[in-house]
């Protein structure tokens, strides 16, 4: 719009008699935001509330702020549908890894939710404290004050009928830990445009008015998502701006739930949940060490601490397997997590019935730092366990690092294409799940392969069929980047 006015301006002066800037100031231009912040006058409101112990005012204060959060939370789910106690935290590789894969235990202590093998457990990750307090202080805001956040009218004719949930006042300090991600996530473009209305010394407007222009697109991609700065460390670096808290509100990313596998049979484990965790670290260009907001934290929990984490319960995409349907299970690095359930429920199903066989396909870099739960593969492997090949399952791993050439899970595949081929004539279903890059596509190929050697089919049929094989839902891929 600005630019706009200028171009107007010069070919037609006698229009804008004092100047575009007069037309509309840079104020104007951005309008207001979109999200109200009502401050209210009271005095410990929370007092009179029990500790961090109660799970109901845990509860309702998390309810309180997700519900107020710009984010895309349903009403429904703001609150947690549990909280758990971790119980175990054990590292799965050596101290020596570049990897650290943690196994976590967790107990329910509020209440017991019902969950298959191959859901999903969202966790809130929790931020640091001193991160939250230094956003606070930097913003000038008020801690202690109760507010209330909600769409302005104009922006939201139709406000829900649980607008009355949005009136229960909440500590400025408690929304911003609950539901603004101040020290995690990278701001968008859009922020840089904003702040630069409010930035005071004029080095600072221009550097961030250059970033929010498309010239400065590939500077700004350099500077904020190559490095992954957070909000704080680009507030901070632009010290003169001073931004309203209805902005950062609408702005700050909200705080987004973590999804991991189970990687647990509740048939194994009533009242537990367990997960396998790859804790994120990485490097950025300018050599700053970045780690995983949820991953970190939950890796730095020590079970004696007794800290209740609020968490949320889904369907995956591996649907619970009857005992009966036979299994071809594909999981290197943790994508062999919701496959240890697998393998938990159906040996817990053999002592009171008959069970298919399952074939489990799992790899890593090195036998020696990053097998992940060897020993449990191995006793289910051994002594008619329910992946022995006496039972017709099997478990066969791939060390890809462990000799000159790379050996992955398709080539271990190759070498028991006639199992795999008697299984899926049994009608076997496929469970694929790990990282989202190449592995997918080459197992689906290694697949393709194998259906096509063992029945001397033509490729493309061989194609035809597994695709036959998902629309009948008996092919399964649950992939993550």
């Amino acid at each position: 719009m600005s630019s706009l006015w200028s171009r107007l301006c010069e070919i037609k002066p006698n229009f804008f008699p004092e100047g575009p800037d007069f037309v509309a100031s840079n104020v104007e231009l951005i309008g207001q935001p979109k999200f109200q912040v009502t401050c209210h006058n009271i005095k410990n409101m929370d007092s009179q509330l029990s500790t961090a112990a109660d799970f109901k005012h845990l509860e309702m204060q998390i309810g309180r702020a997700r519900s107020m959060s710009p984010g895309k939370v349903s009403h429904e789910k703001s609150k947690p549908d549990a909280f758990l106690k971790m119980i175990k935290n054990c590292p799965l590789t050596r101290a020596s890894n570049e990897k650290d894969v943690r196994h976590f235990e967790f107990e329910f202590v509020s209440r017991v939710m019902q969950y298959e093998i191959g859901d999903v457990l969202e966790v809130l990750p929790s931020q640091n404290p001193a991160a939250v307090d230094s956003f606070i202080q930097r913003c000038n805001l008020d801690p202690e004050s109760f507010i209330t956040v909600h769409p302005r009218e104009t922006e939201n004719h139709h406000l829900d009928n649980n607008v009355h949930a949005l009136e229960v006042p909440i500590k400025l300090r408690t929304f911003v830990e609950l539901a603004m991600d101040v020290a995690s996530a990278s701001p968008r473009r859009y922020f840089f445009e904003v702040m630069s209305f409010f930035a005071t010394a004029e080095h600072e407007k221009e550097r961030l008015q250059y970033f929010a222009s498309p010239e400065g697109r590939d500077d700004l991609y350099q500077y904020n998502q190559k490095e992954r700065r957070t909000v704080l460390e680009v507030l901070e670096d632009f010290p003169s701006v001073q931004m309203p808290f209805e902005w950062l509100v609408e702005l700050v990313p909200p705080m987004k739930n973590r999804a991991f596998s189970i990687s647990s049979s509740p048939l194994a484990h009533p009242n537990q949940v367990h997960l396998t965790v790859d804790v994120v670290s990485w490097t950025t260009p300018f050599k700053r060490k970045r780690r995983g907001l949820c991953s970190t934290g939950l890796a730095g929990l020590d079970p004696e601490q007794k800290i209740y984490i609020p968490v949320w319960f889904h369907k995956g995409l591996l649907p619970s397997p009857p005992p009966l349907l036979p299994l071809i299970l594909i999981g290197p690095g943790t994508g062999c997590a919701p496959f240890r359930g697998f393998v938990e429920e159906r040996a817990i199903q053999s002592l009171s019935g008959p069970i298919a066989p399952i074939i489990l396909f799992f790899g890593c870099q090195n036998e020696e730092n990053d097998f992940l739960y060897r020993d449990f593969w191995l006793f289910h492997s051994q002594n008619d366990g329910v992946l022995s090949e006496a039972k017709g399952g099997g478990f066969y791993a791939a060390f890809s690092r462990d000799q000159p050439q790379k050996v992955y899970v398709q080539h271990k595949m190759q070498e028991q294409s006639q199992r795999i081929w008697n299984l899926l004539c049994e009608g076997a279903a496929i469970y694929v799940a790990g990282s989202s890059t190449k592995m997918p596509s080459d197992v689906m190929l290694a697949f393709e392969e194998i259906i096509s050697k063992e029945s001397g089919a033509p490729r493309e049929s061989a194609a035809r069929w597994l695709r036959s094989l998902e629309k009948a839902g008996k092919y399964h891929v649950e992939a993550w980047s």
